[in-house]
């Protein structure tokens, strides 16, 4: 089963933007000037000979188009695929880590890409058995002193990332699945910054502190239910990269 990133490498790059009924249109043309041979065969010929030239002009300019665009996609395809696998990895890092309180445990002994797997493996372990919860079962594992400006400013920095992934040069050649969730992700991870802020009124409005407190947590809770099945879905469809290390890249 083919996976979005294996997708990437098949991208609308190498199609054609030219619309189909534009060479339906010119063939239409075509059979038109061939039916005035019978009115005027001169006339016919003239405008059936500058209907093909101009099919072909457009043609050949539609082929080196295609071909540009594919060229340029193949040299930067790699390393914007690894660029989203980073941000991804990143934020299902973030969630596990800021927010839930993860910790992983691993030898010292090992060598760094031992322990990075193992790292790895533990957390995709942690946020899957965090994806079937409820949003009030996930309040009841959230970190509370996760609800401060440094968490704000980490979810509103990697909504910034994503953001930018989805607005870059190239992101026309994404799979629209890809873009789907890459925009839903950036729209959960600016309402878990603004559940922060929500939190942090109850230091101003001392008398509404557990209103503010149950509507930031419930609101927080819901946003990463979503966040957590998106980063699981994209780490499916092979977008979860480890930093590289001496030159290599884990892919678990």
């Amino acid at each position: 089963m083919s996976t979005l990133r294996d997708k990437a490498k098949k991208s609308n790059a190498s199609k054609s933007d030219r619309p189909v009924l534009i060479y339906l249109a010119i063939g239409i043309a075509a059979a038109i000037s061939i039916a005035l041979r019978w009115v005027d065969e001169d006339l016919s010929a003239n405008v059936l000979s500058e209907i093909i030239g101009a099919a072909f002009t457009l043609f050949v300019i539609d082929v080196l188009l295609v071909k540009s665009k594919a060229k340029r996609w193949l040299i930067v395809q790699e390393h914007i695929d690894y660029l989203i696998g980073r941000t991804i990895n990143r934020v299902r890092d973030g969630v596990a880590t800021r927010v839930f309180g993860f910790k992983p445990e691993f030898n010292h002994r090992m060598k760094e890409e031992e322990v990075i797997l193992q790292i790895r493996k533990q957390r995709e372990k942690f946020l899957n058995e965090l994806e079937p919860l409820s949003a009030e079962k996930l309040i009841e594992r959230i970190d509370l002193t996760f609800f401060n400006a440094d968490s704000y400013h980490y979810f509103d920095e990697k909504a910034e990332d994503i953001w930018m992934l989805i607005n870059m040069k190239y992101s026309e050649y994404l799979a629209p699945e890809l873009v789907s969730l890459l925009i839903d992700l950036h729209t959960n991870l600016v309402d878990v910054g603004a559940h922060i802020r929500m939190y942090g009124k109850a230091e101003r409005f001392p008398a509404e502190k557990d209103h503010y407190h149950n509507v930031a947590l419930l609101g927080t809770a819901r946003n990463l239910k979503e966040i957590i099945r998106i980063v699981i879905r994209l780490k499916e469809e092979g977008y979860s990269d480890a930093a590289k290390i001496l030159g290599t890249r884990e892919e678990i």
